[in-house]
């Protein structure tokens, strides 16, 4: 069984510009557990079966048209019967403000009454997206994640065999840090993998026989970044002189993390090679095979020797 996550009800507060209409105690001692949410149209109208209490609840014009339009003791059974389920939190929209009975019996429940001036749908939408990266089922990875050129670029490899300086060079080159020696993977969609750092040790790098060091502070904000998308594993090995390696890249590799399978590289490291400079062509040569073209592929084809497709093989990290 996978971890279940929860966020503070505080963060979902501050992250969406949420107004407050009632709160039965401080919103950071509230958690939520749930990336879905709901509209209870169903519940108000009587039929309670399959609700789900620990979703975010949206109230917008025909829910509070609803509510208003029955009778003084049809208003109260309904609104008895949905907070008696106690829901995690409501989120009035289009500043609404809340139907006759609404706010008593969330006091009564102890049920938290949010507001927005967003229209429901959009509202729904941003919540959906920041639950969806809050709450989305992760891992974390020994390795350095950085941004070269827009790609996300995760390298993998033993301790010692050069990440962090690769990652150094890197910022001084004009690109940016995500992550030094712990990354934290989140699976945000069936398709999207995204990388951050923990908030304890982000930012920092550690430099063997120099230390540990702030990369915000030495090379400013503009060397840093909190997230971005896994787009590129590179695991970084010493050169095995056994070893038979790809020079043309006709074969596509994949690295597979947590069911999604990421374009992936191996590059041998050995003194004289410019792993900075190497990352920056993998990089933008993964961009171009993402946008159709592939330079090993057209000069085989140029030359009249691709005859049948690349084969596609997973890479074991």
């Amino acid at each position: 069984m996978s971890a279940k996550y929860t966020v503070s009800l505080k963060k979902l507060i501050e992250n969406n510009s949420l107004g407050t209409i009632f709160m039965p105690r401080p919103p950071e001692e509230i958690y939520i557990s749930s990336r879905d949410v709901h509209r209870p149209g169903l519940i108000l109208s009587g039929y309670a079966e399959f609700f789900d209490p620990e979703r975010v609840q949206f109230l917008g014009m025909v829910e509070c048209s609803y509510l208003e339009s029955r009778s003084a003791a049809e208003r109260l059974s309904s609104l008895e019967t949905y907070f008696s389920k106690k829901p995690s939190a409501l989120v009035f929209t289009r500043g609404l403000s809340p139907p006759e009975g609404v706010v008593s019996a969330a006091e009564k429940y102890g049920v938290p009454l949010l507001c927005t001036g967003e229209a429901t749908s959009t509202a729904m939408a941003a919540m959906i997206s920041f639950l969806g990266v809050e709450l989305a089922e992760r891992i974390t990875r020994h390795g350095v994640f950085v941004e070269v050129y827009g790609e996300g670029v995760l390298l993998l490899g033993e301790s010692g065999v050069g990440k962090s300086e690769t990652a150094v060079e890197l910022i001084k080159r004009g690109h940016r840090l995500i992550a030094d020696d712990a990354v934290e993977i989140r699976k945000v969609s069936s398709k999207t993998l995204v990388g951050s750092a923990p908030d304890n040790i982000r930012h920092y790098i550690e430099i063997r026989g120099i230390g540990v060091v702030n990369a915000r502070r030495i090379f400013g904000m503009g060397a840093v970044k909190l997230t971005e998308k896994i787009d590129l594993v590179i695991q970084m090995e010493p050169w095995d002189q056994t070893k038979v390696y790809d020079r043309m890249g006709l074969d596509e590799e994949y690295a597979e993390i947590m069911g999604i399978r990421v374009p992936a590289t191996v590059v041998p490291v050995k003194p004289g090679r410019n792993l900075a400079i190497i990352i920056e062509i993998a990089a933008m040569n993964n961009r171009q095979k993402k946008m159709g073209y592939n330079a090993a592929r057209e000069l085989m084809k140029s030359l009249g020797m691709l005859h049948e497709e690349p084969a596609i093989s997973e890479i074991d990290f």
